[in-house]
């Protein structure tokens, strides 16, 4: 009777990635460029349904500097968390996103454990900017912050410095846009190619077969995201890369 009771515990007993989440963890998510809150919004409920307080972030992407938008809109983010008593802040980007919590974290910290999951970031920047970003559609498009996202030197993502944070990277491979594939070189997912998306400092990075526009919204990403905030670590054997 004490062996078949001992069993049932076992079975019942929540992994290290099941574990419950502690309520003042907090998840702050970005979207990306041209994008509203609403694009995370799925993003957002599968979080709080596994027990993270979430800040949804909307910001103007296309109307300020880079710059502004982390200073302004992020830093009033990790501020309301802070005053909840977060112990922990966390972030989710996706694309444009990435590169804002980068810039924040050029002169601010978070606490410690907090960790990071980019979606589809251009760190590297990206050939779609540097191929428009002198056309007048490009330009009212994207704003200034368009304008910074080229691949070379000079570029924002290319001239940031490194990130103290555990960050993981999730970046597709599928692309529903072959015009804006031809400008880019290997592997991408329609806007952003896996090496463009790849940072020095990462911890880990999943490349999953999904598109750029509609990678926040995967089942498979919103479960490996998971992972990664209470592990720091993808699950790569459950993924076909």
């Amino acid at each position: 009777m004490a062996l078949l009771l001992c069993i049932m515990m076992m079975s019942q007993s929540p992994s290290k990635t099941e574990a419950k989440v502690k309520k003042n963890e907090y998840v702050i998510l970005l979207h990306g460029m041209g994008r509203t809150k609403y694009s995370m919004k799925t993003m957002e409920r599968f979080l709080e349904k596994k027990g993270y307080q979430t800040k949804n972030v909307g910001y103007p992407s296309t109307g300020e500097t880079i710059n502004k938008i982390a200073e302004l809109h992020v830093g009033s983010a990790v501020k309301s968390c802070e005053k909840k008593g977060a112990e922990k802040i966390h972030f989710v980007t996706h694309s444009l996103g990435g590169i804002v919590l980068r810039q924040y974290l050029q002169d601010h910290t978070l606490p410690p454990g907090s960790r990071a999951v980019m979606l589809s970031p251009p760190n590297k920047g990206s050939n779609v900017t540097d191929a428009f970003k002198d056309y007048s559609f490009y330009k009212w498009g994207t704003g200034p912050a368009g304008q910074k996202l080229g691949t070379g030197p000079e570029s924002m993502p290319n001239s940031l410095k490194p990130i103290d944070i555990d960050v993981g990277i999730i970046i597709g491979n599928k692309s529903l846009n072959p015009f804006y594939s031809s400008f880019i070189d290997g592997e991408n997912d329609g806007k952003v190619s896996v090496e463009q998306a790849k940072l020095k400092e990462m911890t880990d990075l999943l490349v999953v077969p999904s598109s750029h526009s509609f990678i926040m919204r995967d089942s498979l990403v919103m479960k490996q995201v998971v992972i990664f905030l209470k592990d720091g670590r993808f699950d790569h054997a459950s993924v076909k890369e």
